[in-house]
């Protein structure tokens, strides 16, 4: 716990400090060409970066689970000297969070993970796509994806096998989150994995198949001073359409010009989505009793250049993270479900919203 104390401190001094300390990294800029399956693994002259999977779950017994995994990896120094006298190498934190949404039972159970990098604890690969932390670990296994997470309660163990290809978001090669050069990621997605493995709920396993979604990001300086927090949300349509978008807060509750999204086709093409070409409004909210941060709770989204009319509805409302003991920031992210109009055809669907910066506890300027 001690060990653990002294990261945390390090991660928010270094981001306190991320004016100075971003220097030492690269910034995300256009032209940046993203290769595959090399951009998979790790970008350590990046300061943060993370590799994010979320899914719906079915069991043969019609038990139904949504999940998620993200591994994140933070920056705190590229000098790979021991820190102060506690011989320490700092050089990168890792940081996990699993979540677990049980719908049949109406229960949400999160776990969270943090680490210095170590060989025989946390790390990631430069070479090829593995990272791990303590006992949960993603790893690339040919063209697919193996995911695995154990807590006391539930385990999830997955093969991923991708149905399309890799989608990059943005434009140029940059995902843009602010108004400045380098306010931005480098951004793709795995629109749409087919999901089959195994879910032990304690200690009884049952089969597992489904959809997934991973995301991988990787930046150093992606926050305007102004930005308060994002909703973001990737949307799984029953007609083999996918959508992912975001929305950039500020603090006088208007949204930055630079959020954006993706429309993906069922032949695995793309479209950027600037934010004048569709709107999200908050239909509902819901008021959490640990962080009395008020999270809107249902969502109306409309593209009307594709005739897309959309609402998106929580599996349940409480599906908040409180990570006082990995990052210390409280954020929503739940297990959705779809339906709408697409081109005036009644679709279906699942979803995962992601929502920052409601709680009253966080300051995401100084991320």
């Amino acid at each position: 716990m001690f060990l653990k104390i002294i990261i945390y401190f390090l991660i928010i001094t270094s981001c306190l400090n991320s004016n100075t300390s971003a220097s030492e990294f690269k910034q995300a800029l256009p032209g940046y060409k993203l290769v595959f399956p090399n951009d998979n693994a790790n970008h350590e002259d990046y300061k943060t970066e993370w590799w994010y999977y979320t899914g719906h779950l079915q069991t043969k017994s019609s038990k139904k689970y949504g999940f998620e995994l993200t591994f994140f990896r933070q920056g705190i120094s590229r000098d790979n000297s021991p820190t102060s006298n506690l011989d320490l190498n700092l050089k990168d934190v890792y940081i996990a969070h699993f979540a677990i949404t049980d719908l049949n039972n109406h229960t949400f159970h999160f776990y969270q993970k943090l680490n210095r990098n170590n060989s025989n604890i946390a790390l990631s690969s430069n070479s090829e796509f593995f990272v791990k932390n303590e006992n949960w670990l993603a790893e690339s296994l040919g063209k697919n994806f193996y995911i695995s997470a154990n807590s006391k309660d539930f385990s999830l163990h997955l093969l991923l096998e991708p149905q399309k290809q890799p989608i990059i978001h943005g434009l140029n090669g940059v995902s843009q989150k602010g108004s400045k050069l380098g306010q931005a990621s480098h951004y793709y997605s795995y629109s749409r994995l087919k999901a089959t493995g195994l879910i032990f709920n304690g200690s009884s396993p049952e089969r597992v198949s489904g959809l997934a979604w991973m995301d991988h990001e990787f930046g150093s300086n992606q926050l305007d001073a102004k930005q308060t927090g994002w909703d973001w949300v990737s949307i799984q349509l029953d007609n083999n359409y996918e959508l992912m978008l975001y929305l950039m807060r500020n603090n006088d509750k208007t949204y930055d010009t630079n959020s954006s999204g993706t429309i993906i086709f069922p032949d695995g093409s793309y479209q950027h989505l600037k934010l004048s070409e569709f709107t999200i409004k908050t239909a509902k909210t819901w008021r959490s009793s640990r962080t009395n941060a008020n999270y809107p709770s249902q969502w109306e989204i409309n593209v009307p250049k594709y005739k897309i009319s959309l609402t998106v509805i929580p599996e349940q409302a409480d599906q908040e993270l409180v990570t006082t003991e990995s990052t210390n920031i409280s954020y929503w992210e739940g297990s959705s479900k779809v339906n709408g109009k697409f081109d005036t055809k009644s679709v279906s669907g699942h979803a995962y919203v992601e929502l920052t910066g409601y709680a009253k506890n966080i300051n995401l300027k100084k991320l």
